[in-house]
């Protein structure tokens, strides 16, 4: 019998505990060893920040596996509290260290796993040192951050991503005053602008105070304090602070190993997760991996693809052919009362990147609106204009904003385009779905586009020439109560008989709350021959790019139009 394989792994957490678990059950002849530096080998790093809300109470819930029990179900050598200091390459050993008792050894191995995650990153700000100025990406980091926010008062969370989001909340929840610092124009950096804008309405709402584009410069401590100086010089005053700012993958390590690093800044490694070395492998968020859409290399934390990481490492150690193939950045954030979820790419990425692109945007409830507590799910889709597969979809609602990014994520790893998604079945009955769910109106939109059956405009060119004209198509009542600038009311149902009292000659930019009813007064202007656009996303979409800052404000009913006269539309 050959001798059993010697896997260390260095890391636990996700990829690590993942990669442990998955070997033994290939193999009981394997000796796995894993080296943790921290107190804990396996705990739900997402579940921190509930847990300084309160949402979960109990602690020890959080910790998935502890030492004891990776050595009793699985038979895995667990040292926590143990530093991998160096690997020597060449003899396959790794030099580590006892921190708590300092005593250094050489462990052998026959196949190295690196999962050293990712560090908070802590910007080069003077007084950031600061001990009230905190991070959160482990357990202990957590109980610092409760026992800080324990007395109560003032907190400034510097960041607006999907930790900074969820504790400003969290924070909140216990009882102090939040203030969000976030240097980008919107929350949410990944995400496209106006989709994130109900977020901001929604923080707003709950009383965190957001200061967006700007950035902290510099903390000076006082004696009841902190004082976060921003850019413009303004002092916002603290008890505590914590930065969310991001974070940078651990590869100390793997660099001074010699392995090859990507321009990205993350472990380099092969679809088996195979790094320069082949008795090493790397997994988690210290990997570059593929991104969907292009192929091209990324750093994207998740834990999803970290627990799959380390399951392809194990087989691919134990002899299987098992490939990771790209990942898409599924990821969802629970922001109080509202949900966002995004995969793919954004709009700002395929801009980057120069990809072709378009887009439509939808609103309907997630269950029959005459069932109780609906409420409207707002979809950006994008997708390519030469076949219709499914580039990146972003939603942001109350409820059932999860269950339609998870299916538009399946339809895109499997290749699915727009006309694909006309024709899904899924689940219906009043209180979970439409008989036309959310993801099946997204695709009827994308499609009616490709097919050519509307025209759509964008709120960044509305009436850029003279021979344009706007036109509201809901109804007077929605008109009176707030409107685009310069608009003609012509409600849809009234639009066959008013069809001479259209702007002559000029194409006609239509739109109505949601898009529906401006589709189908398009589909009546151009099949009388005029030129007619429709406004995706309608007066909805309008305000949520408002809100992003894109457009002008809504005019008010009160409010004249550019040639001084009443408003039209008003029953005249």
């Amino acid at each position: 019998m050959p001798n059993p394989k010697r896997i260390v792994i260095v890391g636990g957490v996700a990829g690590g505990a993942s990669a442990a678990t998955r070997a033994r059950r290939l193999s009981e002849d394997a000796e796995i060893i894993v080296f943790e530096r921290g107190a804990y080998v396996s705990f739900a790093n997402c579940g921190l920040p509930y847990h300084v809300g309160g949402i979960i109470q109990d602690r020890q819930r959080l910790l998935v596996q502890t030492p004891e029990s990776l050595r009793a179900r699985f038979g895995v050598d667990v040292r926590i509290r143990t530093e991998v200091l160096s690997i020597d390459r060449a003899d396959h050993a790794v030099l580590v260290r006892e921190l708590e008792t300092g005593r250094e050894y050489r462990q052998g191995y026959d196949a190295l796993i690196l999962s050293p995650g990712a560090e908070a990153l802590r910007p080069p700000i003077p007084g950031a040192d600061d001990p009230r100025v905190l991070t959160l990406r482990n357990m202990q980091d957590m109980d610092d951050l409760i026992q800080a926010a324990r007395a109560g008062g003032k907190a400034v969370v510097v960041g607006a991503g999907y930790i900074g989001l969820e504790l400003a909340e969290s924070l909140s929840r216990r009882g102090l005053h939040v203030t969000l610092v976030e240097k980008r124009t919107h929350v949410l950096g990944l995400a496209d602008a106006e989709m994130v804008a109900p977020l901001h309405e929604e923080l707003s709402r709950h009383g965190i105070v957001l200061r967006l584009r700007t950035s902290v410069q510099a903390v000076h401590p006082n004696e009841m304090g902190l004082n976060l100086i921003l850019e413009n010089g303004e002092r916002l005053p603290c008890d505590l602070a914590v930065l969310a700012v991001g974070v940078r993958p651990e590869t100390g390590l793997a660099k001074k190993a010699g392995l090859d690093i990507g321009a990205k800044g993350g472990i380099r490694v092969d679809a088996q997760m195979r790094t320069s070395d082949p008795s090493i492998w790397a997994v988690g968020d210290a990997v570059e991996v593929k991104e969907f859409v292009t192929g091209d290399l990324a750093l994207i934390p998740l834990a999803g693809p970290a627990n799959r990481q380390g399951r392809i490492a194990a087989e691919a150690i134990m002899g299987r052919e098992s490939r990771y193939a790209s990942t898409q950045g599924v990821a969802i954030c629970k922001v109080f009362d509202l949900s966002f979820a995004m995969a793919g790419l954004t709009e700002e990425a395929l801009q980057a990147k120069g990809k072709a692109f378009r887009k439509i945007y939808v609103h309907p409830a997630q269950h029959a609106t005459y069932y109780p507590g609906s409420h409207p799910v707002s979809l950006k889709l994008l997708f390519d204009p030469s076949d219709g597969r499914i580039l990146g979809a972003q939603a942001v609602g109350v409820d059932g904003v999860d269950k339609r990014i998870d299916v538009l994520a399946v339809a895109q790893r499997a290749g699915l385009s727009v006309f694909d998604l006309e024709g899904l079945e899924l689940c219906y009955a009043p209180p979970y779905g439409s008989a036309k769910d959310v993801v099946n109106m997204a695709g009827f939109v994308a499609s009616n586009v490709l097919r050519g059956d509307v025209e759509l405009w964008e709120p960044e060119e509305l009436l850029a020439s003279s021979g344009q004209a706007l036109i509201d198509v809901r109804t007077e009542e929605e008109f009176r109560g707030g409107h685009i600038a310069g608009a003609i009311n012509v409600p849809v149902d009234s639009l066959r008989g008013r069809l001479k009292q259209l702007p002559n000659g000029k194409e006609l930019l239509v739109y109505c709350q949601v898009g529906l009813r401006g589709y189908i007064a398009c589909r009546l202007l151009t099949q009388r021959g005029l030129r007619a656009r429709n406004l995706s996303g309608g007066f909805k979409r309008w305000q949520m790019c408002q809100g992003a800052g894109f457009v002008p404000p809504a005019r008010e009913a009160e409010m004249r139009n550019e040639e001084g006269g009443p408003v039209a539309g008003k029953g005249r």
